[in-house]
């Protein structure tokens, strides 16, 4: 951008496609990793642009657009999970079994695992490694330390290792 020194500050002046192309992918991963794959993270995703869209003009120059949209992202999906619990879903029997309509799968194997993860581990992953965000922004995010993010994000990437590993051993 013009006169930026931070490829991802803000600067009211450039398209905004160009934001969404340069951030969209990143965007994606978040919703995806906090509401699975599925259509559930494309609205989030849609409704995290639309968001920004109109805040675009009055965005300070200054502004990280990256970590700016990650936080959009990651309240669009707190929203979606909060819609996903008061819409009703039909079935035919009552099931015996909780709902994960909160955390819908997919047919990609990774997202389903990251989706296994706990909570914490799970958006500790989400924010850090696919929202690029630092261990610092990402506890702001999620209500924690900095610390506790980092075991969190390391706990969770233990987990799918140990997943994978046990998959490639099995027959």
């Amino acid at each position: 951008m013009p006169g930026s020194s931070d490829p991802r500050g803000a600067d009211p002046r450039e398209p905004f496609d160009r934001v969404v192309q340069q951030h969209g992918a990143t965007v994606l991963r978040v919703c995806r990793a906090a509401l699975g794959t599925g259509p559930d993270a494309d609205d989030a995703w849609s409704e995290t642009f639309l968001a920004a869209l109109r805040a675009w003009p009055d965005l300070a120059p200054e502004t990280n657009v990256e970590a700016w949209l990650v936080r959009v992202a990651q309240r669009k999906a707190i929203d979606q999970i909060r819609g996903l619990a008061r819409r009703p879903a039909p079935t035919a029997e009552v099931p015996d079994v909780a709902s994960t309509a909160a955390v819908p799968s997919g047919a990609d194997a990774v997202w389903d695992a990251v989706a296994a993860l706990p909570d914490r581990q799970r958006l500790a992953l989400g924010y850090h490694y696919l929202g690029h965000l630092t261990h610092v922004e990402t506890a702001e995010l999620i209500g924690s330390t900095p610390a506790a993010v980092r075991r969190a994000a390391a706990d969770g990437i233990k987990k799918l290792r140990e997943r994978y590993r046990k998959e490639d051993l099995e027959p």
